[in-house]
């Protein structure tokens, strides 16, 4: 959080009872955490690492009468949490619900990720964290559409054929005939292979490299046209993450604002030092070609 908004957040505080009890509860969970926040304090935006290292954004709006009536949840997850609110909760009580939220949802990301990095998905092409279905491309033109249980992502998924001809036919078939055999303690791709009893196509590497357009933190393809942003404005994304399992893809600047906001990271010259949002492995981005 720039420290102009702190600082007008703190003079907001000064007039009345329910800026003062904003202010104070952001605090409480940290203004690294914050992102966004609303002229009239009545909006939040909070940034929340799970335990796998992927990043979650929390967006809370806020009642006039707050904190008797509840505020409201918004997030990228495939389902919300029903908020457990009495009069004396406060947004420290929000942000810690949804962390064990995101506990809970973690085999449910790491099942898709697994998808998304070993199968030919197609659609949806930079799926956000709270769509649970997949459509993958087997070849021949055709294609299966995989439906994820979040509550139970080992199980057995829905799944749709479509394409049209004796090997999509086939592969129905062998599915139904199979189902019994899917158990929840096999690999998600071995279970895939047995039931249809093939290998499905891998993605080449100039698929991988072709859904890596969207900034893994501001979900946008390009920066705004903004001067502010020098030579920056309107570019797209510029930075990678060395992991090859991980390869998400940046804007430099985003990066940038992203772990100046992180306690641990490190800088040195103008290079800061710190942890991908994704994977956690070391990153390092150069701050010096944007204007301050």
């Amino acid at each position: 959080m720039d420290h102009t908004e702190q600082a007008r957040c703190r003079e907001l505080a000064k007039s009345s009872t329910f800026y003062r009890s904003v202010y104070s509860e952001i605090e409480e969970v940290g203004w690294e955490h914050l992102v966004r926040l609303g002229g009239d304090l009545t909006f939040l935006s909070f940034r929340i690492l799970d335990e796998k290292g992927r990043l979650h954004f929390m967006e809370i709006q806020l009642d006039k009468t707050y904190p008797k009536s509840p505020p409201s949840i918004s997030a990228d997850v495939p389902y919300n949490f029903d908020l457990q609110w009495s009069i004396n909760s406060r947004l420290k009580d929000v942000v810690q619900q949804f962390q064990e939220h995101l506990e809970k949802l973690q085999e449910f990301w790491s099942t898709l990720d697994d998808i998304d990095k070993s199968l030919c998905v197609i659609d949806p092409k930079q799926p956000s964290r709270s769509i649970s279905h997949r459509q993958i491309n087997i070849g021949n033109d055709c294609f299966i559409m995989l439906c994820i249980d979040a509550n139970n992502p080992r199980s057995l998924p829905e799944c749709r054929f479509m394409g049209s001809g004796p090997f999509v036919g086939s592969l129905r078939k062998k599915w139904q005939r199979n189902s019994r055999k899917w158990t929840k303690d096999k690999p998600y791709l071995e279970n895939l292979a047995c039931l249809l009893e093939t290998q499905l196509p891998r993605p080449t590497d100039v698929a991988k490299n072709d859904q890596q357009v969207e900034c893994g933190i501001c979900y946008a393809q390009c920066l705004p046209v903004d001067d502010e942003l020098g030579a920056k404005s309107g570019s797209g994304t510029d930075y990678t993450c060395d992991n090859t399992t991980c390869s998400k893809a940046f804007h430099s600047v985003c990066l940038g604002d992203w772990l100046r906001s992180i306690t641990t990271t490190r800088q040195s010259f103008n290079v800061l030092f710190g942890n991908c949002p994704y994977c956690s492995d070391p990153v390092a981005v150069k701050i010096n070609n944007v204007k301050n």
